[in-house]
């Protein structure tokens, strides 16, 4: 787990534009929520590596997960057509967030 928010985290370092692509409109600062957020996912991936951090890792991913949702909500909305193949990517990428925050979670226990 650690391993994939650490280089998630990094990709919004080496792929602003992507993120800003997905960003939706309504959100202030978006170049500097797309940092933030790789920030925040280099950070709390370091953390889960070590015992004493990994249980508020965990669930500062959580939150973070949760403050993602809009993000994919927007997608999805954006490709509401049930016939257009990004509408399921995209419904596929809101459902996995509730697999990560599962994920997570599990992390959490002792």
């Amino acid at each position: 787990m650690s391993v994939l928010y650490i280089g998630a985290g990094i990709n919004h370092f080496l792929s602003p534009l992507f993120y800003l692509k997905i960003m939706p409109v309504y959100f202030p600062i978006p170049l500097e929520l797309v940092y933030i957020s790789g920030l925040c996912e280099i950070v709390f991936g370091t953390m889960l590596l070590f015992q004493k951090t990994r249980k508020v890792s965990a669930w500062l991913i959580i939150a973070m997960l949760i403050a993602f949702i809009p993000v994919h909500v927007q997608m999805l909305i954006d490709h509401i057509s049930p016939t257009h193949i990004m509408f399921w990517i995209f419904l596929g990428r809101l459902l996995l967030q509730f697999v990560l925050i599962k994920w997570a979670w599990s992390v959490s226990k002792p």
